[in-house]
């Protein structure tokens, strides 16, 4: 995620410092965006001009020093909540006290993070789309705490870099994944009880609500290691509500390591990104 959204603000004249406190995660990062934007260059979508206009905005350390005069971090480290919590108390003593945090947390409490950095006024949360040179919507997310002039600052940047800012608070999952998850869930849930088979469940909606694949199509692809991780976060921290539970269908084939796509077997066996049959 950290190497698209850095060449996203990078292709929209934004002067970038990639960080990484791994060498070989920052050359990582850099092959994949150069691999991004050269396959760009031989569809004709840019020329190479365009390309090294880009590649010029971007510069790569793994000194934290060198972030002390930027004026935004967005973070997009693994969903970790402690490994976060720990990059924020570090970034506070590295970064200029103006300077803008903002998370790419998918699923992970924004405010609890914002309140170990130091900067609670200053911190937003920016759920990006995977992939980000492609997926066009950004959840931007406010807590009790964010400076409203803040908020607009970050929205304002999600919108310049030519993406579509959507407003959010601290809710688990935010919009979509508040309402994607438990939907995939439910899904599942049907599996369980035997109320309809993996096919028929899928058919139903893409036919009859229009998804362009159904729920057990689409955890699958997302990954089902992905998909409990997720449910499992929310049940533990809000054992309370009832649309957070992670069904059974879901935990046996990820005990299994039946992940979905990425492992060629989860509700569908798959060859490569294309899904082949469901497993009944």
């Amino acid at each position: 995620m950290g190497h698209g959204i850095a060449q996203a603000a990078a292709s929209n004249g934004f002067t970038v410092i990639a960080f990484e406190n791994e060498d070989r995660f920052l050359k990582s990062g850099e092959e994949r965006i150069n691999g991004s934007l050269s396959k760009m260059v031989k569809r004709e979508k840019m020329t190479q001009e365009q390309m090294d206009s880009v590649l010029s905005n971007i510069s790569y350390t793994t000194d934290p020093a060198d972030l002390s005069d930027v004026d935004m971090v967005v973070e997009a480290v693994i969903e970790n909540m402690d490994l976060k919590k720990s990059l924020y108390k570090s970034l506070n003593e590295h970064c200029k006290p103006e300077c803008l945090f903002a998370s790419n947390t998918s699923s992970l409490s924004i405010t609890e993070m914002a309140e170990v950095s130091g900067r609670p006024e200053r911190f937003v949360g920016v759920h990006f789309f995977n992939p980000v040179q492609m997926m066009k919507l950004v959840e931007v997310i406010h807590t009790e705490h964010t400076d409203d002039k803040v908020f607009e600052a970050a929205y304002n940047w999600v919108e310049s870099i030519k993406k579509v800012a959507v407003s959010c608070g601290d809710t688990p999952g935010f919009i979509v994944n508040r309402l994607l998850v438990p939907a995939l869930t439910q899904g599942m849930l049907m599996l369980d009880r035997g109320d309809a088979s993996i096919k028929d469940i899928d058919v139903s909606m893409q036919l009859g609500a229009g998804h362009p694949m159904g729920p057990l199509k689409l955890a699958d692809y997302i990954g089902l290691d992905t998909c409990i991780f997720i449910m499992q976060g929310w049940v533990d921290k809000y054992p309370d509500e009832p649309a957070f539970t992670v069904p059974k269908c879901l935990q046996e084939r990820v005990d299994r390591g039946e992940l979905g796509r990425k492992t060629g077997k989860g509700f569908y066996t798959w060859e490569g990104d294309k899904p082949v049959a469901p497993v009944e």
